[in-house]
């Protein structure tokens, strides 16, 4: 019984001082993994910024279209509903 008394703490110590060295091991090869995921990040951030500008311009030109549109759309408006309001005027006169 003595003999398990000894042993038994000398193991559990080796076992807690191989699971701490594994965590440190598994610890640093995260810190690696997240670095890389960084320089990932980065680079796509880099590309997406990179498109900025054509977005800038796709966005100024729908911008213009939507207004020369507006600008149509109204004037078609106002051409109708003054032909219709002739037109109603005549028949009550």
């Amino acid at each position: 019984m003595e003999f398990l008394n000894t042993f038994l703490p000398i193991i559990l110590y080796i076992v807690a001082i191989i699971l701490l060295v594994i965590l440190i091991v598994l610890a640093l090869r995260l810190i690696k993994i997240l670095d890389r995921v960084e320089e990932v990040v980065d680079n796509i951030e880099d590309k997406v910024n990179s498109f900025n500008g054509a977005f800038t311009v796709i966005n100024r030109a729908s911008n213009s279209l939507a207004s020369i549109s507006e600008s149509v759309v109204t004037t078609i408006g106002t051409v109708v509903s003054k032909f219709i309001n002739k037109k109603n005027k005549r028949k009550d006169d």
